[in-house]
């Protein structure tokens, strides 16, 4: 028996009310739903939602079943659409194995009806869909969902290969909000954006991951217009004062092979990650593009810092002495405590493990970890009637992001019963004001316990005399490469500059140590500027515990 004309045109009615009112009645609708599936004959009506291609792909999407007999085996009509989003839209109606067919008119009209179902399903899954996976951050940036759609349309389209996928970190953009006012800031990157945007076109897509990061794929025809806007560009905030600000960032590429098929977003987010991490240990402007070496180098890193907890408690780091000698007593004047790593019987160089540990803040452990051995060891030689020098022990910057530093210093010497005068800590140059005034902090607080505090690598980074002027230092540690090579040469700039800076720390009260030192050439030229503290191979390398100790009992080097 088939549905008579009129019955037609009433749930036709009827459906286009339900589905185009602005409150929508779920019951009424399932009211609906299972009279036309019984007047029609319909065992099991579904519809299926799937808001991206891979997601259909892996089946990661929304099925609804509003009618089921349990006997609904035979499809009877499936309708599929897709929307200008690549959202996917399902609607199939079955019918019992031994059912009837249906007139042409029933299933036109069945089509009539599953085609209206399924647009309103899709406004209304869409609505939700953007609600929940916005496409946009709050400041109006597309952000890593527009990136993930971009990538899931274009892998089932297959038109990924060969594009150049990039993550870009703006460079100290803190500086520049700082320099300009954050509301310029927030101009200049906006505009930096778009203007990188304009270059990429249809090509591809460049959204923003937060803070001052961004990812963005391209096609490789524009390569040389987004590395150009990519390694440095003026960005104008103040048209009418005609006001720029250069914008640099440390850039990290991975270029798309050609086919190219993503299995996981990891398959590009990985290596544009891993290359810029690269680029940002560079310099300002900096691109580079990955290879298999990235990925070797990621598992060592991980590797290093795996093992590093285990080699923490096992003990496996050793504090080695490298003596400070006055060079007109030859006299043993200090040390500094450096760290070797002692791992399956071989020594692990430095430069193999200190600067992954600075990736994170491992680096503070292992810091503190020097600290207690260096004051167990100063506390031992006290008992033992020793005559004890001064251990001076590096802090890394990271430490400054420590509210409580100067407490969790004062904590291990004080429990290791050591007096405060046989300590100093070394701190690097910072970079930032933020930095400098926490440095000031730090060693003012240092300071006034007795501690004594010494500025390392004078010379090797962009210094300021601010550095020296404005923070209450005991020691500056000059490094070799600041040393003039010739005394003879009262002219050099090298000379002068070096002259007048130590003439300068000298009548603060800041007592110069050069490091480095390991030719009779450069005594000489610290003589004639009255540089009488060494460090460096011409006196001693760093050395083992049991040899320093004998350095200690001996007190002077032989000439």
């Amino acid at each position: 028996m088939g549905v008579s004309h009129k019955q037609y045109v009433a749930y036709l009615t009827e459906l286009i009310l339900l589905t185009h009112s602005e409150e929508y009645d779920r019951e009424a609708y399932l009211v609906w739903v299972k009279s036309v599936c019984r007047d029609y004959r319909i065992a099991k009506a579904v519809t299926e939602f799937y808001p991206t291609p891979m997601m259909r792909r892996n089946g990661q999407g929304e099925i609804f079943c509003d009618v089921d007999n349990g006997k609904g085996v035979k499809i009877l009509l499936r309708i599929e659409l897709m929307t200008k989003t690549k959202s996917t839209i399902i609607g199939t109606l079955y019918t019992e194995e031994e059912d009837e067919e249906r007139t042409e008119e029933e299933k036109k009209q069945l089509d009539i009806f599953l085609r209206l179902i399924i647009g309103f399903v899709a406004r209304r899954r869409l609505i939700r869909t953007l609600q929940e996976f916005g496409f946009e951050d709050e400041t109006g940036f597309p952000n890593y969902r527009a990136l993930s759609r971009y990538l899931d349309i274009a892998n089932v389209e297959n038109t990924l290969g060969g594009k150049v996928a990039f993550h870009m970190d703006l460079h100290n953009f803190t500086m520049v909000n700082q320099e300009i006012g954050r509301k310029n800031g927030d101009i200049v990157m906006r505009t930096f954006f778009n203007m990188v945007k304009d270059v990429i076109g249809d090509t591809g897509i460049l959204i923003r991951l937060g803070g001052d990061k961004f990812v963005g794929i391209f096609d490789r025809k524009v390569k040389r217009q987004v590395f150009e806007l990519l390694s440095g560009t003026l960005v104008p905030y103040d048209k009418a004062e005609d006001k720029k600000i250069l914008v640099q960032a440390a850039v990290g590429v991975y270029m798309l092979p050609n086919p190219f098929t993503m299995n996981v977003y990891g398959d590009i987010m990985d290596k544009i990650m891993m290359a810029s991490m690269a680029a940002k240990q560079q310099t300002e402007g900096t691109i580079v593009i990955y290879d298999d070496r990235m990925k070797n180098e990621r598992n060592r890193t991980k590797k290093v810092q795996t093992d590093f907890r285990s080699a923490l408690v096992n003990e496996e780091f050793q504090v080695y002495y490298q003596p400070k000698v006055d060079i007109e007593t030859r006299k043993l004047s200090g040390a500094e405590a450096l760290c070797r790593w002692l791992k399956n019987g071989k020594i692990v160089p430095p430069l193999d493990f200190i600067p992954i540990l600075e990736i994170n803040t491992d680096i503070c452990d292992l810091d503190f970890y020097m600290l207690d051995h260096v004051c167990r060891h100063i506390r031992r030689w006290l008992d033992e009637g020793r005559d004890v020098v001064r251990i001076s022990v590096n802090f890394s910057r990271k430490h400054l992001m420590d509210v409580d530093l100067l407490e969790h210093i004062l904590e291990v010497v004080d429990r290791n019963k050591v007096p405060h005068e046989y300590i100093e800590i070394e701190l690097t140059e910072t970079t930032t004001d933020v930095q400098f005034r926490d440095l000031k902090r730090i060693v003012s607080g240092l300071q006034e316990q007795g501690i004594w505090t010494a500025v390392d690598d004078f010379g090797m980074g962009y210094s300021s005399l601010n550095l020296i002027r404005d923070i209450p230092w005991n020691v500056l540690k000059v490094d070799k490469n600041f040393v003039p090579k010739n005394a003879e040469d009262t002219g050099n700039i090298t000379n002068v500059m070096f002259r007048h800076v130590i003439s300068l720390a000298q009548d603060i009260g800041l007592e110069c140590v050069i490091e480095g030192v390991e030719t009779v050439d450069q005594l000489e030229v610290l003589r004639e500027n009255n540089c009488n503290i060494v460090q460096g191979y011409f006196f001693d390398r760093p050395l083992p515990l049991e040899e320093f100790e004998q350095r200690l009992d001996e007190k002077y080097y032989p000439e």
